[in-house]
């Protein structure tokens, strides 16, 4: 696949794989948590391989030179930038994606890859938001009349849940676009918002229902059933 991707986009498609994280939420590193007798990062990995022409992973500094990766910062934006640092100069289109969503298809890559070859500076999966949701504020609980003390979440508004959607990765971006964004001091939540923030083009394709990503260890044990209902489907 990935030299059909790179007929489309002119040129070569690399993509970072982004496993720094510390485990904080999750309780242990769940980039290296089993999964199906192999771990969460290589399933990830081995879909970035077959879908690009070339890898960065980038792991926990003490982690890097076993994995053969690329030494993580403090947050992810600067572990992205210090795995876009390692990607050659002369790359076209470059994917961010993270290694907690182990179950992107090959069709999730290619598509968001599609989307850029077609014009977008960048390209990110999105699924309906289903859940009504609510725009907050903390405010003095005193301020509102509350009985209660200390701060409290209030509603400010409730958005129109059909103008949302909720992003995955794998995003893809022109390469140009993607160096240029790092550029900034933006810590974003994503890759696609500091595209957006220096004015670039972002459009949506579909997401995967699949494509989970594991933040709580409930995660994990629900990837563990989802491989052992897929394998007795095949």
């Amino acid at each position: 696949m990935a030299k059909s991707e790179s007929k489309k986009v002119g040129g070569s498609v690399w993509t970072i794989v982004v496993a720094g994280g510390s485990g904080r939420r999750f309780g242990s590193l769940k980039q290296f948590a089993e999964l199906g007798g192999r771990r969460v990062v290589d399933l990830s990995l081995e879909v970035a391989n077959r879908c690009s022409d070339g890898v960065v992973l980038v792991v926990p500094a003490e982690d890097a030179q076993r994995e053969n990766g690329v030494a993580g910062g403090p947050t992810r934006t600067a572990s992205v930038r210090h795995g876009l640092a390692a990607v050659p100069a002369d790359a076209t289109v470059i994917l961010v994606h993270d290694a907690a969503r182990p179950f992107a298809s090959d069709h999730l890559y290619e598509s968001v890859v599609d989307a850029v070859a077609r014009g977008a500076d960048g390209a990110v999966p999105g699924l309906p938001v289903t859940d009504t949701v609510k725009t907050i504020e903390v405010v003095e609980a005193s301020s509102i009349g509350s009985s209660a003390s200390g701060a409290i979440p209030k509603v400010v508004n409730t958005p129109d849940r059909a103008t949302m959607v909720a992003v995955q990765t794998p995003q893809a971006f022109r390469a140009d676009v993607l160096r240029r964004a790092y550029l900034t001091d933006i810590d974003g939540t994503d890759d696609a918002s500091l595209v957006e923030s220096i004015g670039g083009t972002v459009v949506v394709v579909p997401g995967e229902a699949d494509n989970r990503k594991i933040t709580h260890p409930e995660d994990l044990e629900w990837a563990r059933e989802f491989l052992r209902a897929r394998g007795s489907d095949e």
